[in-house]
Parts: C-alpha cells; structure tokens; sequence
C-alpha cells in the first residue's frame, strides 16, 4: 500500500490554491522557518485558516485550529486539512503540527509537498497515517515547493538559495566609465528591488557598491510596493519591515567602517579577505579569505547557511557579481532593463572570463514583466557550456 496518493481532485486543488495564498502572507516574516499555509475545510466550506508568521509563534496548522469559532469547533472532527508543506513532526519551539491534527481529531490531510529536510521528511505524514487519517498529495507540488526556495535549499545543499539583482541599460550597461550609476533605473523598479531586500534574510554587497555608492542596503518601508507592504498588515502578530542581515565583503581592507551602511540601524556582517576588520558595535566580523585577496564565496555561503539564512540577495558591481555567476553560485539573476542607452565607455553587466562562445553561460527566462517604464527579467543560470536544452 502507497504512502500516500496524489489527489486528482479539483476541489483539493482549489483549497490549496487558496492555502498557498495565506502561505504567502508570511513572504518577509518567517525566516528561519518555511513559508506554510493551512486551510480547514468541512462539506465545502471553510472553517478555520491560518499561515506562519514567524519563527517561535504558533505554526500555520495550529493558527487554522484557533481560528475555528466556537460554534464550529465540534465540526474539526471529520475535517480536511490542506497544508502547502508536510506537518512538522519534531519538537521545536513549537509542538509537532501533525500531533495536534490528529489531536483535533481532523479526518483527512492534504499536503502541497514533502518536508525538504532530509532528517524529518515523510515523517509527519507517517504519523498522520498511524492515527489512522487519511493522507493525500502532493497537490500543487511545484508551487508550494517554490514557496520556499531558501529553505529547500539550505535543507538540502547547505546553501542558501542566491539571487543577483543587476540593473542595465538597453545596451547592457550597468554603469558609467567614472562609476555613477543613480540611476538607470525608475522608481517603480527600485520598489521591486526593496521588495526583494524585505523578503531576503541577508543582502550581499562589496567595497564598491558600499564606499562609492554609499549603498545602506537596507528595507525602506515608505518604499515598498503597495501590495508587499500590506501583506500581513493588522496581523496581531506582525511587527512590521523585519531588516535583513547586511554582509559587505570587504576582500582588501579598504572600508573604514564610516560609510552610510554603517550609520544605518541593523545588522551587519563585515567580511575581509585578509583578516579582522576594524571593530565596531554592533557589527559582526568574519574572515574568509580566498584567492588573489578576495572572499571565499562558497565559505561565505556555507557561514550564512550556519546563521540560517534561506534567501540571499547580492547588490554589487560587475565585479562581485560575475564572481558569483561565474563560480556557479547564483540560483536566479533579476534584471531590470531600462530604455535608455549609455555607450560604449560604460562598464558592462557582468566581468566573465569567457573568451569561447563554448564558454557562454546559458540561461533559462522564467519571467518577464514591465515595471513602471522598464522591464524586470528573471532568469536561472543552466551552467557554462551548456547546451540550453535544459
């Protein structure tokens, strides 16, 4: 006999759709936890829902259970539950989600997708199935899983999950020859770039962006799109813009520790590729050092997995960021194309040591949309020398 069945159902589809949405409620808040979402439902009609807010408080399945009214509360018992990711079975901060379904006395569990973590996976539903509930799913499997990327990733490789934000002209230019780059892009764009920062445990940044552009790389909650800065508002749990970790790599020792970053409120990770930097309050100091001087990325990945982070944005200069590109560190590149033109005497997107059209890097587009006056691309690297048949 199967473990589980995937379901078939439009209805189990339906549900989840709808659960996947409240998951999403969560998208800047619940770090190092996954994004969840629950919806409890009885003869075609929802009860109870919920999602997780944030790391310590209650999980998406328990705020489903408080949110059922008095009068309903009879009704959980031969209740669906649609749960866009396995229950948990461990005992955290929080009790196990799948003990207290079957506490509750639900009939039926629905999940999107397997728990990524190779230690737990498949263990909530095997409980649920001891209890003699019935388990079906996945549903939805590839949306619920792409819900949580980071946390897919540092489950399964020990990374983070690595997206690099660049901004270009339409002739590929991110940059005058003299370095001034405020700014290519309008402002429409630079709201979907704060959207990205709020939804990132840590933003990724290097002597240049920081010193030159005076870079702070921090959440502006008066900039935010409207739709991401509404999300979880009037939730009693949620506090407001959470800032992500700031890590400005610092290979040759040439910051002061006086630039704007470091005047501005939160957490920052100050890496040398040398030795200590110069201390200071409130900022954390790691060395890493690689190559030629520079930071060893792949180290500097694994240190910010070991700090739990899921998601890493980097902002950096065509340096940095072909460093990343070019060592296969990236998972997503986010473009935004502007329409205007800068010449040739501008510094291009990307340096890459590529001399070979074998050498070229493949990508596979995954979104195009238009932002205000310019457009947003989204892409994933398929590996240098590629066929792009992938």
């Amino acid at each position: 006999m199967p473990s589980h069945q995937p379901s078939t159902d439009t209805l189990d589809a339906q549900y989840m759709t709808r659960a996947l949405g409240l998951a999403r409620l969560g998208l800047n808040t619940t770090s190092p936890n996954p994004r969840v979402g629950c919806v409890l439902v009885v003869d075609d009609e929802v009860i109870g829902e919920g999602f997780h807010v944030a790391a310590g408080g209650p999980h998406a399945e328990i705020n489903a259970l408080n949110s059922v009214t008095s009068a309903n509360r009879s009704r959980i018992r031969g209740a669906t539950a649609y749960v866009t990711l396995e229950p948990c079975s461990h005992h955290g901060r929080t009790g196990p989600c799948c003990e207290a379904l079957a506490t509750a006395g639900v009939d039926r569990v629905v999940f999107g997708c397997e728990d990524a973590n190779p230690s737990v996976s498949g263990r909530g539903l095997a409980y649920l199935r001891s209890k003699g509930i019935a388990v079906a799913g996945p549903v939805l499997e590839a949306e619920a899983a792409a819900l949580n990327p980071g946390f897919n990733a540092r489950m399964c490789g020990q990374r983070p999950y690595v997206r690099v934000k660049l901004a270009m002209s339409l002739d590929g230019r991110t940059a005058m020859a003299s370095g001034e780059s405020q700014w290519i892009t309008g402002s429409a764009a630079r709201a979907q770039v704060q959207a990205l920062r709020a939804r990132s445990c840590a933003v990724i940044s290097g002597h240049s962006t920081v010193a030159l552009d005076q870079a702070r790389l921090n959440v502006r909650a008066d900039q935010l799109p409207a739709s991401t800065a509404q999300m979880p508002a009037g939730h009693p749990v949620y506090s407001g813009v959470r800032q992500p970790l700031r890590v400005v790599l610092d290979g040759q020792g040439g910051l002061t520790g006086q630039e704007p970053l470091f005047q501005t409120p939160g957490p920052i990770l100050w890496v040398t590729g040398h030795g200590p930097a110069i201390e200071r309050e409130n900022v954390d100091l790691l060395a890493l050092p690689g190559q030629s001087g520079r930071v060893n990325l792949p180290a500097l990945l694994q240190a910010l997995a070991q700090r739990q982070c899921n998601e890493v944005l980097v902002e950096a200069g065509p340096t940095l960021a072909g460093q990343f590109v070019a060592q296969g560190l990236v998972d997503e590149l986010i473009v935004f194309m502007a329409p205007v033109l800068m010449g040739s005497a501008a510094r291009p997107l990307l340096q890459l040591p590529i001399e070979t059209m074998a050498g070229k890097h493949h990508l596979q587009i995954t979104d195009i949309r238009a932002v205000g006056s310019d457009w947003q691309i989204t892409a994933k690297p398929q590996g240098a020398g590629s066929t792009g048949a992938q």
